[in-house]
């Protein structure tokens, strides 16, 4: 079970984002534990320009996790990435040049039939 917690507020469309991200992701559906970090002047000092923050068991933190790849690297680090989704997400993100059919030529970005 991958459990972890996440360090957020209410309203912050990245932490949205990140957790969609992090759903795709991991190889399992990871358990949240989602902290406010409104409600307590601390953490509003530590994580307030760098949430969404994501936190491992031991502690481990990532911030900027809504950066693909670095919170693949986060996760992959910990045996949790899918590598398939990774790959597909890169292919969607322009990371990997799309794969022509069989008998299918591309060129300028345009893909010819053969």
């Amino acid at each position: 079970m991958i459990r972890l917690r996440l360090y957020t507020t209410l309203g912050c469309h990245l932490c949205e984002q990140f957790e969609a991200l992090l759903f795709h992701l991991a190889n399992e559906a990871p358990v949240l534990d989602r902290v406010e970090i409104s409600e307590d002047d601390a953490l509003v000092e530590r994580y307030g320009v760098r949430i969404p923050v994501l936190a491992d068991a031991a502690g481990e933190e990532l911030d900027r996790g809504f950066e693909a790849p670095r919170l693949a690297a986060w996760l992959a680090a910990r045996g949790w990435l899918d590598e398939a989704a990774w790959q597909q997400l890169q292919r969607e993100l322009g990371g990997e040049p799309p794969r022509p059919a069989r008998g299918a030529v591309i060129r300028g970005g345009r893909r010819y039939l053969g």
